[in-house]
């Protein structure tokens, strides 16, 4: 694990040695640590299907998004470490119950261990897609590492300006990394690809939770996405924002998604001539949505 002796994986590039227990922005050491794997039915279409999508949530994050509704495994870190053999049998374990694929939830900063894993699971027989389903704040060499071992990649778009990413994600970076992460991504597994049942093998979905207040913000995430790369991706315009206790310090996004807001984003990505993408109907704003770790 040569990546976690100066640890440059994500953006923050803090240089901390991993191996020898020093801990960087996210807080993650040597050892993966996960929250919870099981199939999940409440993503995508294409990816949960009739079986579940076979989710692992990784513990800690590269980011600190103020609204997240993980806090509990990003922040708080809860979870076990397990090894990298351990990885590989539940992504065996996760295939044997049915799923459509192996669901890596916020996996950034444990790619190196990620990949040892699914060379393991190959090993014993692991067949299905992988999807790797990240905050989009990645680094090109990251994800370089993930080609020909990833084959739906689902990253956020979370915002077009510097200024909310730094106001509420520490990252004012953001956008710059995630459109060459994104770049990369569509580098590597092109079009979208689905089986008899509807389920994508290969390709891209860019999601994008709008917030309170950033319609503006929101139209230009899927402007950009649709110019830069029409309907050969997939774009996931997402009304699940859940304001939870944790941004009470934040009044302006403490409260739910204007109705109206979205729509117009939605009706705005038609004029645009999106056609490939994934809308949420219905209130989707509970906490009952929040898996509990």
């Amino acid at each position: 694990m040569k990546k976690l002796e100066k640890c440059n994986l994500c953006p923050r590039n803090c240089g901390i040695n991993r191996i020898n227990g020093q801990i960087g922005f996210c807080g993650a050491g040597a050892n993966v640590k996960i929250a919870r794997s099981s199939l999940h039915f409440w993503e995508e279409p294409c990816l949960s299907g009739k079986n579940g999508s076979g989710t692992v949530f990784f513990s800690y994050c590269t980011l600190k998004c103020v609204f997240c509704q993980n806090h509990k495994i990003s922040n708080g870190g809860k979870g076990n470490e397990i090894t990298v053999q351990q990885l590989a049998d539940i992504f065996m374990e996760l295939q044997n119950e049915g799923a459509n694929n192996i669901n890596l939830v916020t996996p950034t900063h444990y790619v190196p261990q990620i990949i040892e894993a699914l060379k393991k699971a190959r090993d014993m027989g692991l067949n299905i897609p992988i999807v790797y389903n990240s905050s989009g704040y990645e680094k090109i060499e990251t994800i370089k590492m993930l080609e020909g071992y990833v084959d739906v990649y689902l990253p956020d778009f979370k915002y077009f300006s510097e200024e909310y990413s730094n106001k509420y994600s520490k990252a004012s970076d953001y956008s710059e990394y995630a459109r060459s992460a994104i770049d990369e991504m569509v580098r590597q597994v092109g079009a979208p690809i689905f089986d008899e049942n509807g389920i994508m093998l290969k390709g891209v979905i860019v999601r994008h939770l709008m917030l309170p207040g950033l319609l503006l913000d929101s139209k230009k995430v899927v402007e950009y996405i649709y110019k830069m790369y029409t309907n050969s991706v997939y774009i996931s315009i997402m009304n699940q924002y859940t304001p939870l206790d944790i941004v009470g310090d934040y009044p302006e996004i403490n409260r739910r998604l204007n109705p109206r807001h979205y729509n117009k984003v939605i009706d705005y990505a038609i004029d645009l001539g999106v056609e490939n993408a994934f809308i949420q109907e219905g209130d989707t704003a509970s906490e009952s949505f929040i898996p509990d770790f």
